[in-house]
């Protein structure tokens, strides 16, 4: 009974797609309308978690041979400088037989620096949201795929103003955008109702009898949690950007245990001590990160390379490089000094990093 309760609040938090499923959503379509011959109005796309969504169309323009059709990005309840930008795909077959290729277009941002786990000087396309748009046109184009390749090109007409007011400039994407997303929707991070959700979270868990929680970054972490942790569905929390909260509300909740999962993006804000670790809010301070690696005995070109670093993942490349032994524990070792103040002490708690293919780096709990 307490779960559906939940549920029903939950529904109330607008959830939005991101610019992965805009662009999914637009090849999708822009497949459909040469197929079907006529305009699409909404497609079902599908998720990385086997979910579908379905979503809008709002241009369709079709010949026997290519398409083009679009999408208003919405951010729900989180709605960040790409709310309401129109995301473009132009669709065209090639003679690649079963191959799809993506490209990006006008206002799609290009990666100049390294770090991100993308090609230097190529489109800022993720991979996650390249798997979606190939998955989803393998599913309906099945027997076009036997004769011929398709070429989808994203472009953002908006993308290029857009792109100064995000943090691609300072992670090294220039002229435009990024085509991003890990689940395929966006939960309001932003928001007092993302607070409310993780609160709602931690209730549900109780009132089903369990007292250790895990709590988690985002949906990747997560799936990566669950290999880790046996435990029920609702004891798995996304915290998003709110981490001293979370693990405040967890002492104010009386959990017995905790567990703090992520990537190295977002533990080396918390172990800087930063509570709400929001990209816009807060960078990698990676003068705090150069100072980890001093302690760690590595030596100074090193020091000065991670002083320079593009991102938190491009100084965990240099770390693993250069084999800078007791980094990573030192990075959970501080993350879990913070978590633990914020907690005010009442939770026992394991940090856990994971590398971006879910290898435990370090972990942290109580001596």
């Amino acid at each position: 009974m307490i779960t559906t309760i939940v549920e029903e609040e939950k529904t109330k938090l607008k959830t939005g797609f991101t610019t992965g499923s805009s662009a999914t959503a637009a090849s999708k379509a822009a497949l459909l309308s040469i197929i079907n011959q006529k305009k699409i109005e909404n497609v079902d796309i599908l998720l990385p978690k086997r979910s579908y969504i379905q979503i809008p169309i709002h241009s369709c323009e079709f010949g026997s041979e290519k398409a083009k059709c679009s999408v208003i990005k919405n951010g729900g309840d989180d709605p960040d400088v790409t709310h309401g930008a129109e995301i473009i795909v132009e669709l065209s077959f090639t003679k690649k037989i079963n191959q799809v290729d993506i490209d990006g277009g006008e206002g799609i941002g290009i990666v100049t620096k390294p770090g991100l786990g993308l090609e230097i000087n190529k489109p800022a396309i993720n991979p996650i949201p390249k798997k979606m748009i190939i998955e989803n046109l393998r599913e309906v184009g099945k027997e076009i795929l036997l004769e011929k390749g398709i070429r989808i090109v994203i472009s953002v007409p908006k993308g290029k103003e857009l792109g100064p007011k995000t943090d691609n400039p300072r992670l090294g994407i220039t002229n435009g955008i990024s085509i991003l997303g890990t689940s395929g929707i966006v939960i309001p991070f932003s928001t007092a109702a993302y607070a409310a959700s993780i609160r709602q979270n931690l209730d549900v868990a109780i009132a089903m009898g369990n007292h250790t929680v895990v709590l988690t970054t985002g949906g990747r972490s997560e799936d990566f949690a669950k290999k880790m942790v046996d435990l029920p569905e609702h004891c798995f929390v996304q915290i998003g950007d709110f981490s001293g909260y979370a693990i405040q509300q967890c002492g104010r909740k009386d959990i017995k245990r905790a567990y703090v999962v992520g990537f190295i993006g977002k533990l080396a804000k918390m172990a800087a001590g930063v509570k709400q670790t929001h990209v816009k809010g807060s960078k990698v301070d990676m003068s705090f990160l150069a100072g980890l690696a001093e302690k760690c005995n590595a030596n100074e070109s090193v020091i000065q390379d991670i002083k320079k670093a593009n991102t938190a993942r491009h100084v965990s490349e240099i770390v693993q490089e250069n084999k800078v032994e007791g980094f990573f524990d030192l990075i959970c070792g501080e993350t879990y000094k913070h978590m633990k103040k914020h907690s005010e002490e009442k939770v026992p708690i394991e940090v856990v990093l994971f590398d971006f293919e879910g290898n435990i780096l370090a972990r942290k709990s109580e001596q």
